[in-house]
């Protein structure tokens, strides 16, 4: 057997996180297997759990794979936008986050799986990655120059979260029930 060179073995680790998201985003943690992980990789076993000793390891790296999509996307997008209005920037960084979630309707299965689920997990979810970004929204301004009041800002957390990722999670229960495809380019833009 030859021995991979460390660019090969992080691509592996690259291919199982992938695999990861898509698996516990389908199954929820409990119901996915790290053998149905390596399958949906295209790798054995072994390779898992050589990179991810556990599975709790395994699905927090999946969630640091999402968030860190997500956070560089934003990034991205901010530094594109006039900082002079104000206005506008909360417009895209809006505008971005659906573009997101349209693209990876797993992040908000995720999000919902484990919210309603392990402790430990959700714990850990909030703490790493929601209430940074909470926390961003409250203290950045974001939330003033949207009208937001500051009693106001969890729920705008929040509704906006939901509303911009349920259409794009249960797409088939769209299409079935309005006949629009939410995945189309357009559908995306008008959402």
């Amino acid at each position: 057997q030859t021995r991979k060179s460390p660019r090969q073995r992080g691509e592996a680790r690259e291919q199982i996180v992938t695999a990861a998201v898509k698996v516990f985003a389908e199954k929820g943690f409990e119901a996915a297997s790290t053998r149905g992980i390596a399958e949906r990789a295209g790798t054995d076993q072994g390779l898992v759990t050589y990179h991810f000793p556990s599975k709790d390891l395994l699905w927090r790296a999946a969630a640091d794979r999402l968030f860190s999509v997500l956070g560089e996307r934003l990034e991205t997008r901010a530094a594109s936008v006039s900082q002079t209005d104000p206005r506008e920037r909360v417009r895209e960084a809006i505008r971005e986050y659906v573009r997101f979630v349209a693209e990876h309707p797993e992040f908000f299965r995720f999000l919902v799986d484990e919210g309603n689920r392990s402790k430990a997990r959700k714990r850990w979810l909030v703490d790493t990655h929601l209430k940074p970004r909470f926390e961003f929204m409250k203290n950045s301004g974001l939330a003033g120059a949207a009208d937001i009041k500051e009693s106001a800002i969890p729920h705008a957390f929040f509704a906006l979260s939901g509303a911009a990722g349920l259409i794009f999670a249960v797409a088939s229960n769209c299409r079935r029930l309005t006949g629009l495809d939410p995945k189309k380019r357009d559908a995306i833009e008008a959402h």
